[in-house]
């Protein structure tokens, strides 16, 4: 491995982890999926960590409902936490939009050389894995204390990653329009 030797400065002795991933991300065969899948297990762990006490309905309201009361003094408590109920299923509903984004493309691996057309089966295999990974989110919630696991909340994550798609399949087709 003379190449990571010349890119790495490392002491093999102490960080031969750290010349190993350099290498792996210099192979070719690697990049693929560094690409397309290593931003999906990424957002797959920040949903999964969202999953967790510190981003529970309590500590949320602890930032949310405060600011809400400043900058609205006169809002009734019940509208507060009315607000403060679809700001996070909003949230729901973005994370899952954006989800369903990076799994479209992963599975679909655009290229700027070759466009590909839009293809439902893989909007749909997306949307699948959506649907699979919000309903392990709640499972994952029963064992969080201060969590409440709801199959409505897995209602709203799918629907989340429907809209996503749909939202890529218009600017598909509006992109399809304008050439």
């Amino acid at each position: 491995m003379p190449n990571a030797a010349r890119i790495c400065k490392f002491n093999c002795d102490s960080d031969c982890r750290a010349r190993r991933i350099l290498v792996l991300i210099r192979m070719p065969k690697h990049r693929p999926f560094l690409k397309y899948w290593l931003p999906v297990l990424a957002w797959m762990g920040l949903i999964f960590s969202s999953s967790s006490d510190s981003h529970s309905y309590e500590h949320s309201s602890r930032i949310i409902e405060p600011l809400l009361h400043w900058l609205f003094p006169q809002m009734s408590q019940a509208h507060v936490e009315l607000i403060h109920h679809l700001f996070r299923k909003s949230c729901h509903l973005g994370e899952y939009a954006v989800f369903a984004l990076l799994l479209w493309r992963a599975i679909h691996r655009p290229d700027k050389k070759n466009p590909r057309p839009w293809i439902w089966p893989e909007a749909g295999l997306a949307l699948s894995i959506v649907f699979l990974y919000a309903a392990t989110d709640e499972f994952h919630q029963i064992f969080v204390p201060t969590r409440t696991p709801l199959i409505s909340d897995v209602l709203i994550d799918t629907t989340g990653g429907a809209v996503g798609l749909l939202v890529l399949w218009n600017f598909f087709n509006w992109r399809k329009r304008g050439k």
